[in-house]
């Protein structure tokens, strides 16, 4: 793993406000209706994606995810401005405004979603990293989601067969603490959900998810772990969402004293802190990297706002090839 500089604490900051900032226009627009559907936000783990970017090698390594995956492509490579058009609904979206918010998609980016059914990507996750090892490629897939996903029987099986083969992929259930609107402690009688992989003699561990640095170090062990040969390791990643698990969502089961004694130990806050005090960046760098950030999401939304819509037949091109059923005809 590369060493964690100062340059790295300044794109860990920029970074991290402009995915905050991202899904905070997102909800704006949402009230708005412009942006329809399920909207599921990552502010409060934004230390997580920036620790597993650090650690990855972004020219092979690969990483699929639920449905709060609007910032991960991003951090992967793929265009922020595509990726609004896409929850627009727009035809420069990722998927051509087909997927929205919940299937952000980048073969290009090795980005594999985006997945809305709880625990849908997991086996698949496995599944791309036997196609690497199958391969003879050194890739590592990040295979992402939640502590409610956690309770899906299907993660059983493929901890199962990714331990039997030694798998390229770490494991990584972003414990947010509620799955939906449940917390942990109401859906099982453990609430360490990294001690799931002891039954599987897999490597497995607790990570402060709220600080980039110890996220970075626990990926490059178990990224490398999985590059050499050696199988998967499974990452409990403690963390912290602070707006509901989705914009529907009232929040009746926590309390706002709840969300501000999270918000003390912000991963943004905990960068920038470490920027002012150690390396004694000045409050007007601070001050220019939030107006870059400010820039480039209103530049995301202008591009989403004026972006055409798609081409109707695209919806149906997509479902059936019209040359295998010439007796389909558009009705548009």
């Amino acid at each position: 793993m590369q060493k964690i500089t100062k340059e790295v604490y300044l794109k860990w900051y920029e970074d991290m406000l402009f995915w905050r900032k991202f899904e905070d226009k997102l909800a704006a627009v949402y009230i708005q209706q412009k942006v329809r559907g399920f909207l599921h936000l990552y502010n409060g783990q934004e230390a997580i994606l920036a620790g597993a970017l650090h650690a990855m090698d972004l020219t092979k390594d690969k990483m699929i995810t639920a449905y709060r995956n609007h910032v991960q492509p991003i951090g992967m490579g793929v265009d922020p401005k595509r990726v609004m058009a896409e929850l627009y609904g727009k035809g420069t979206g990722t998927s051509q405004g087909l997927g929205g918010s919940m299937h952000i998609f980048s073969k290009e980016h090795r980005f594999y979603g985006g997945h809305g059914i709880v625990g849908g990507q997991i086996p698949l996750g496995a599944g791309i990293a036997f196609g690497d090892k199958y391969h003879g490629s050194d890739a590592v897939t990040l295979c992402c989601f939640g502590d409610g996903a956690a309770r899906q029987g299907s993660l059983h099986e493929t901890f199962n067969l990714a331990m039997l083969w030694k798998l390229p992929v770490v494991f990584v259930c972003e414990n947010n603490g509620y799955a939906m609107g449940t917390s942990v402690e109401r859906t099982a009688n453990h609430t360490e959900i990294w001690k799931l992989g002891l039954g599987y003699e897999m490597p497995c561990g607790p990570v402060d998810g709220m600080n980039p640095v110890k996220v970075a170090e626990a990926f490059d062990e178990a990224i490398q772990r999985a590059r050499r040969g050696d199988g998967p390791t499974f990452l409990e990643l403690k963390t912290y969402r602070y707006r509901g698990h989705s914009m529907s969502d009232a929040q009746h089961y926590r309390t706002k004293e709840e969300v501000a004694e999270y918000q003390k130990i912000d991963p943004i806050t905990q960068v920038k802190e470490v920027l002012m005090d150690e390396y004694k960046v000045s409050e007007a760098q601070i001050e220019e990297m939030d107006q870059r950030v400010k820039d480039l999401v209103a530049e995301c939304e202008k591009f989403a706002e004026e972006s055409p819509w798609p081409d109707k037949n695209v919806m149906y091109d997509v479902v059936y090839e019209q040359e295998d059923y010439p007796f389909i005809q558009h009705k548009l």
